[in-house]
Parts: structure tokens; C-alpha cells; sequence
């Protein structure tokens, strides 16, 4: 608006020239249009010409008063060039885009619909108004019609109709009340295979290492079922099932000792290995970590080095699953700030082989 009147105001003061002395006028105008080009040129060489918006308001109130037939020796630009200048200068004139306001509910915010969906996908049974009440409940204030927009725009439907947990939410659901077992092998330095075997709690990812053997037995496997139901201690009342694969060391005896806590015995089907999947990596975890870098003497070594490393596992090792905190652990450490303040310690496991780390207390 501003430039429009200033484009009319320049264009009148310049006519008034035009009206008194009309033989010079367009001699004039033309002196004026050329030093203006020759400004614009000084300014920009070297390099390709381009006109600013002040230029085109100058070239484009000068034309008037030149006849329109000389215009092309004077202005370095076409006719139809400078009265487009001219109707974008007018037009501006009419633009009431910036002083149109949006009329309406504001929209939501980014973050609302993102805390929405969050709470849509972690919540299945949860309807509409359900949603609604949570978030009253954390503090943001909605319509439960804009919630309902919200995952109707996201192609979620209505509760019930809602599609049900996936099979990961659903294992992890029932992770809390398993243990697994599994054995594995260990070779010594001279060749000779002693035998582990491990037990992995799915909910906590804790690790239990109960002996080591070269001649694995049912009795033995028995007794190791014994040592880890009293090392338990209280906890075995959280474990519902045992999974195991068909290996014949696991005897009815080897059941016996958890069906007495009460916990089930779940069996893998014949050769396959992933149906004990968590079990089948910790044992490549031990392997990768420990068991590839250490040369084991003997059977006693073997323990040592087993506890060792069952130690850093179930105390300092992070795990995803348990969002980068050890099995052992209950809370998140403080987040750090200052970094120079703080002396980084390093304790060395099984030799070098693994470090740990922490902040001097």
C-alpha cells in the first residue's frame, strides 16, 4: 500500500515538468533514465545486470514521460518488461493478503498430536474421551472432538475396533514370568570341551551361570536346577514358566525342582534354535565379549572367568531392551552437564579384555 501511493506521488511530481515545459521534458527524462542505468551498471560490474526493486520503481515512473516510441533507446529492457513492472507496482495496490487474519480454531500443536498418537498406539482399549482425560490429567486442555480428528486423520479407529497389541508388546508382556536355559560349550587352551549351563531371566535380562562341567550329566543339570531355585531366594515367586529345549540331560527330576515353585515347564520344538532366541544370544554375547579373547587353562579357569563376566553383565552391562540400563538396575543414573568437573574412572574386566566405566564420586 505504502509503495503504491509513493509509486503515484513520484509519477505526479514528474508530470509536473511534463506540463510546463514540454520540449525538454522528454530530453530530460531520458538523461535521467540513462545516468540511473549507468548507476545500476557501476554497481553490479562485473557480473550479469539485475534490478532492484528501486530501480524498477524509478525506470518505471520516468517512462511516462517519455513517448512511448523512443523507449527503446533509452530503457536496456522491453516494453513489455517495464509495463510489467508498472502493473505489479499497481497491483500492490490491491493486495490484502497481509491484512486477511485466519478465521476459526487455531490449529493444534505439533507436539499435542504427536502425545496424541503416543497414547493411541501404547493404549489399544483406549477410546477417544479416554485419551481426553489423560491429557486433561497431564495438563493439556482439549476438545474430545479434537482428539477424535486427530486419529481419524491418522487412520486410527475406534477402540474396539482398534487393532490389538503386535507380537513384540505382546512377549514383552509375558517376558516378566520366564526363565530359559540352555547349555553351551567351553574349549580350553588344550583342546579339551567343558560344558555351562546358563539360565536368562527375559524380564530383568539377568544372567545366571550356575557351573561348568566337562561331563555333564542329568544329575548334574538337576543340581544346578537346585542352586539357582535357592540363589533365587524370593524372586522365583515372579517366574511362571521355565523354556527349555528337548536336550536329554533335562531329566523329570530337572522339572520337578520348578514345577515345586510352582512355574511350568514350556519345551522348544525339536531344532530350532529360535525359539529360545534370547537365551541363543546371550551365549553369543559371552562368546564375542569373553570367551573369543580369553584362553581358558581349565575348569577352574573357566568358572573364574564365567563369574567374572556374569558379574559385569548383570552390574554394568546396558541392555535396549531395558532402555541402556544393567539387569541389576532400577533407576537411571543423573544426567551429566559438567563434563570438567567430573573424573572419568576406567576398572578393567577379565584382564582388559572389557572396561567399565564411571564418574569419581
Amino acid at each position: 500500500m505504502i509503495i503504491s501511493l509513493l509509486y503515484r506521488a513520484t509519477r505526479a511530481l514528474l508530470s509536473v515538468p511534463a506540463v510546463l515545459l514540454r520540449r525538454d521534458t522528454a530530453k530530460d527524462a531520458e538523461l535521467l533514465v540513462l545516468r540511473h542505468e549507468n548507476a545500476v551498471l557501476r554497481r553490479q560490474l562485473p557480473g550479469p545486470l539485475r534490478y532492484e526493486p528501486s530501480d524498477r520503481f524509478w525506470l518505471a515512473a520516468l517512462s511516462s514521460l517519455i513517448p512511448r516510441h523512443c523507449w527503446s533507446g533509452v530503457f536496456p529492457v522491453t516494453p513489455g518488461t517495464l509495463l510489467g513492472w508498472h502493473r505489479r507496482l499497481i497491483a500492490k495496490k490491491w493486495d490484502c493478503s497481509a491484512r486477511r487474519r485466519r478465521t476459526g480454531r487455531p490449529p493444534t500443536a505439533a507436539a499435542l498430536r504427536k502425545l496424541v498418537l503416543r497414547l493411541a498406539r501404547e493404549n489399544p482399549r483406549w477410546g477417544h474421551r479416554r485419551i481426553q482425560g489423560e491429557l486433561a490429567r497431564l495438563g493439556h486442555p482439549i476438545a474430545p472432538s479434537t482428539v477424535w480428528e486427530i486419529l481419524h486423520a491418522a487412520g486410527i479407529g475406534p477402540a474396539p475396533r482398534r487393532t490389538g497389541p503386535s507380537w513384540r508388546e505382546f512377549l514383552t508382556i509375558q517376558a516378566e514370568g520366564i526363565i530359559a536355559a540352555d547349555f553351551f560349550h567351553v574349549d580350553t587352551i588344550t583342546g579339551r570341551r567343558l560344558h555351562a549351563l546358563a539360565f536368562l531371566e527375559h524380564g530383568t535380562r539377568q544372567l545366571h551361570i550356575t557351573g561348568v562341567t566337562a561331563h555333564p550329566t542329568a544329575q548334574w543339570a538337576t543340581q544346578q536346577a537346585r542352586n539357582l531355585a535357592a540363589g533365587l531366594g524370593s524372586r522365583v515367586e515372579a517366574l511362571h514358566f521355565v523354556l527349555r529345549d528337548r536336550d536329554s540331560k533335562y531329566t523329570s527330576s530337572f522339572d520337578a525342582v520348578f514345577e515345586a515353585e510352582e512355574m511350568e515347564v514350556l519345551l522348544t520344538a525339536p531344532q530350532s534354535p529360535r525359539m529360545n532366541a534370547h537365551c541363543e544370544r546371550v551365549i553369543g554375547t559371552i562368546r564375542r565379549e569373553a570367551l573369543d579373547h580369553v584362553l581358558i587353562m581349565n575348569e577352574t579357569h573357566a568358572r573364574q572367568v564365567l563369574a567374572e563376566y556374569q558379574d559385569h553383565y548383570n552390574r554394568h552391562r546396558p541392555h535396549r531392551s531395558r532402555g541402556q540400563r544393567p539387569p541389576e538396575a532400577q533407576d537411571q543414573p543423573p544426567a551429566v552437564h559438567d563434563f570438567d568437573a567430573l573424573r572419568l574412572l576406567r576398572t578393567r574386566v577379565l584382564g582388559g579384555a572389557i572396561n567399565e566405566y564411571q564418574y569419581a564420586s
